[in-house]
């Protein structure tokens, strides 16, 4: 019977993926390139199509202890600030099993970091996989080890003296996001594509925000070559705006691209542009993606599968990226669980 497997990557889809394989009684090891796993992202949102799947998981206490559970969707137009339509939130659990939430993403790859080591998932930090190798009968990966040096706000790494190993198993797992270069060795098929969109992203207290800014429910801001976001994580308040960026410069400074997204808002109402002033902290994300895939072949070959964003890089206006993960992360467990069984009953 089949006991190991490797997982490239220690993100959401890598994290979900060993929780998903070890409580099928597999052997877990995750191997993550950055020293340690700290808080990096924003928000995200989760559909009942993931949380229930995080529910059968046993997390859906961990969960309420960190998520936003919104009571509405309201959909507004960016022009006049008009309310186009609202989608009632609060009662998915009745409606479909289980809860609509948002956020924070480092709170989420925590919740599911727990839940990975309780299950016996070994989180190795610090370790890059350069190479990937297989036969009919298991996979060799090639890490190279970092030096974790400790300094005074940070754990930085460095790999000016190059020490590798090699680690086996019987299948391997690429879960190292939309810029893998394990992809590239398995399917060589170029980088990910630039959309023509930016992102940008902020979080703002809601004791900062001025009273009739503040909310607890998801709204969407439309409006052309404009969305925005803005919905609660930790008693937060997080706001994503996008915009076209055919002519968006690279190498713009942060108060010149400031300045680009006030001038995006610039038709904006009063509400809108108050909230995004409000937010002083906002970070540049270009949008990439991946044209759908056409095959199975695509997503596995022999023993190493894609998952996440490393598989299907989307774009975020469907909020369905980590939930599209950590579905990826069921179904591989389904077919390790039968893989697994075939291998005995060929034996």
């Amino acid at each position: 019977m089949l006991e190991k497997v490797l997982i490239a990557g220690g993100g959401i889809a890598g994290l979900a993926a060993g929780l998903a394989l070890a409580r099928t009684g597999a052997s877990v090891q995750i191997l993550e390139r950055a020293p340690e796993l700290t808080e990096v992202g924003a928000g995200i949102q989760l559909g009942p199509n993931v949380t229930r799947i995080l529910n059968a998981w046993g997390l859906s206490t961990a969960m309420q202890k960190v998520a936003s559970y919104p009571a509405n969707l309201r959909a507004r137009r960016v022009s006049t600030g008009e309310v186009l339509a609202t989608l009632p939130l609060a009662d998915m659990s009745t409606r479909y099993g289980a809860p609509y939430l948002t956020i924070h993403r480092a709170d989420l790859q925590n919740v599911l970091l727990h839940a990975a080591r309780v299950s016996g998932v070994h989180v190795q930090c610090d370790s890059l996989v350069k190479n990937v190798q297989q036969d009919s009968q298991q996979v060799c990966v090639t890490v190279s080890l970092g030096e974790t040096v400790v300094g005074a706000n940070q754990v930085l790494s460095t790999r000016a003296q190059e020490r590798t190993t090699k680690e086996y198993g019987n299948a391997f797992v690429i879960a190292d996001g939309v810029w893998s270069t394990l992809r590239q060795q398995l399917l060589g098929d170029g980088l990910p594509r630039m959309t023509g969109h930016l992102a940008y992203r902020a979080l703002v207290a809601q004791t900062d925000l001025p009273a009739h800014l503040r909310s607890q429910d998801v709204s969407v801001w439309m409006g052309p070559k404009v969305h925005v976001v803005q919905y609660p994580v930790r008693g937060q308040l997080h706001g994503v705006a996008n915009q076209d960026l055919q002519n968006w410069n690279l190498s713009k400074s942060f108060t010149e691209t400031r300045a680009d997204l006030q001038s995006a808002l610039r038709g904006a109402c009063s509400h809108l542009q108050a909230l995004v002033e409000a937010c002083g902290d906002w970070r540049l994300w270009p949008l990439y993606d991946r044209p759908p895939m056409q095959n199975a072949a695509q997503h596995a070959q022999g023993r190493v599968a894609l998952v996440g964003d490393a598989a299907h890089p989307m774009r975020p206006y469907l909020a369905q990226g980590a939930g599209m993960a950590i579905e990826d992360a069921v179904e591989l467990a389904n077919q390790w669980t039968t893989f697994a069984h075939q291998d005995v009953r060929q034996r």
